[in-house]
């Protein structure tokens, strides 16, 4: 039989998923995956440096589906930070839950392991570069090193957040993952609500009016 010719990435990822979830574990050799997929060995380096690495591309490729589907939405575009987020995290579980046997190999088979951060790697850069691009409102801190500092705070605890729903939704055993919804929904309204500027500029207001009333009744 002739070897097929025209091998996309997306080829070799449905032979990948396909293969793992059959097998419950990773092709033995480049050279047996490609052989019982009918390509050549080469065509699978054209694209990836082993099975890690495309392990690692398949998460940041639900990543980019997911922002794909929420950019061709004229909504989407109105929307404020913290809804956008909230699109954003609805959209991506669908695409997990259509890839839930997926997801639950590749990250309950190395649960509490490196290679789980390792796998996860590329969406955290994807998923941080997003949350950055939000632009979400925070306290100016008159700063640079302090809003620094500020931001990647909320980067890294936006991605700790990903990671708990993730977690949250791997458990769910509710239907249609009913209960992930609502995990969603509170989890991000509270992170909006942590950081809102509002509250926290009127305690700075009023901390600078009794700070000016003290002075001058000294």
């Amino acid at each position: 039989m002739a070897k097929k010719k025209n091998i996309k990435q997306a080829d070799l990822i449905s032979f990948y998923m396909d293969y793992v979830l059959t097998h419950n574990q990773q092709p033995k050799s480049v050279y047996v995956f490609a052989k019982d997929n009918n390509f050549e060995e080469q065509q699978f380096y054209q694209f990836f440096s082993s099975f890690d690495v495309l392990e690692q591309s398949i998460f940041k490729i639900f990543f980019d589906n997911a922002i794909t589907v929420l950019e061709k939405s004229d909504d989407y575009a109105s929307f404020d930070a913290r809804n956008k987020l909230l699109s954003f995290y609805f959209t991506f579980f669908e695409i997990l839950t259509a890839n839930r046997s997926y997801v639950a190999y590749a990250l309950g088979e190395h649960k509490n392991s490196l290679k789980t951060l390792r796998t996860l790697a590329p969406l955290k850069q994807r998923f941080t570069n997003y949350i950055e691009l939000l632009d979400i409102k925070t306290i100016d801190l008159k700063q640079e090193q302090l809003t620094k500092l500020q931001q990647r705070s909320i980067k890294e605890s936006a991605w700790f957040q990903l990671l708990l729903t993730m977690k949250f939704w791997l458990d769910d055993s509710s239907p249609s993952f009913e209960k992930t919804d609502v995990f969603i929904e509170k989890s991000v309204r509270a992170s909006f609500d942590l950081i809102d500027t509002t509250p926290l500029k009127s305690l700075i207001d009023f901390g600078k009016f009794i700070y000016k009333e003290k002075i001058h009744s000294n």
